[in-house]
C-alpha cells in the first residue's frame, strides 16, 4: 500500500506542476499537500481531497461529493472540510486542475499558521 500510495502521491504532484512546486508530507496515515507554505490537500486511502470553505463547499455538494471524514480514538466521526474533485475531473487535465485550483483558493483566504512545515 504504501508504494502504491507515493507512487499516487507523486503523479497527483506532477499534475499539479502548474501551481508551482508542491511537496507532499506524510501525516497520520495520510498526506497532506503544499503549495510553498500553503496547505491545500489530502491524499488519504488514494483518494485526493482539496480545502474548502464557505464559497466552495457548495460546488462540491452540487456534484454530491463528501468531506473527508476520520474516526477519532472512541471511534466519533470527525468531519474535515477537504473533499474529493468529481469523479470525471481525476481524468481531465483542465477540470483537475480548475477543481485543485478551489483548494489552493480556499487554503489562501483561510488564517495562515504561524508554524510552516519542515522540509
Amino acid at each position: 500500500m504504501a508504494t502504491r500510495c507515493n507512487e499516487y502521491v507523486d503523479w497527483l504532484c506532477e499534475r499539479l506542476a502548474p501551481f508551482g512546486a508542491i511537496r507532499a508530507r506524510r501525516m497520520f496515515g495520510a498526506y497532506g499537500l503544499y503549495s510553498g507554505e500553503l496547505f491545500f490537500a489530502i491524499v488519504s486511502d488514494d483518494v485526493f481531497y482539496v480545502k474548502a470553505d464557505s464559497l466552495s463547499v457548495p460546488d462540491f455538494e452540487r456534484e454530491g461529493l463528501r468531506p473527508f471524514t476520520y474516526a477519532m480514538k472512541d471511534g466519533s466521526p470527525q468531519s474535515l472540510r477537504y473533499y474529493p474533485l468529481p469523479e470525471a475531473a481525476m481524468d481531465d487535465d483542465v477540470e483537475f486542475l480548475r477543481w485543485a485550483r478551489k483548494g489552493i483558493e480556499a487554503a489562501l483566504r483561510s488564517p495562515r499558521k504561524t508554524n510552516p512545515p519542515k522540509g
